[in-house]
């Protein structure tokens, strides 16, 4: 495996930090917030240069800031756009995938979750 450069590093400790924020928020809004934190990361990353230091800089500062906002206690829900549930179900999360099967409504609330059965 190669060596991550510095701001590789910066953006892998950002994601984490969001995903453990994700952990402490109440059990029926940890979809949402999942949700948001892996469209955040996958759309606004993709539409960056990877030379592009300052501008991945910027997202990283203002990342920083808006987790911090959603880390407060106060922040129990979060709001998820009808794009965003739709682009969770063309890119499923492993977590959805491995043993279990999600469906999301047009609120990006999770319907249904349950083991998928093995026909064979």
């Amino acid at each position: 495996m190669t060596k991550l450069s510095g701001l590789q590093r910066d953006v892998l400790a950002l994601y984490r930090r969001a995903l453990r924020m994700v952990s402490m928020k109440p059990p029926p809004s940890q979809p949402k917030f999942r949700l948001f934190v892996r469209y955040s990361f996958k759309t606004q990353g993709g539409a960056v240069s990877p030379r592009n230091i300052s501008a991945i800089e910027h997202l990283l500062r203002r990342g920083k800031r808006q987790i911090e906002m959603y880390e407060d206690p106060n922040v129990r829900d979060c709001w998820v756009s009808s794009e965003m549930t739709e682009w969770a179900g063309r890119n499923p999360s492993r977590r959805d995938t491995a043993d279990r099967f999600v469906t999301y409504d047009v609120s990006g609330v999770k319907l249904t979750t349950g083991t998928q059965e093995v026909i064979g």
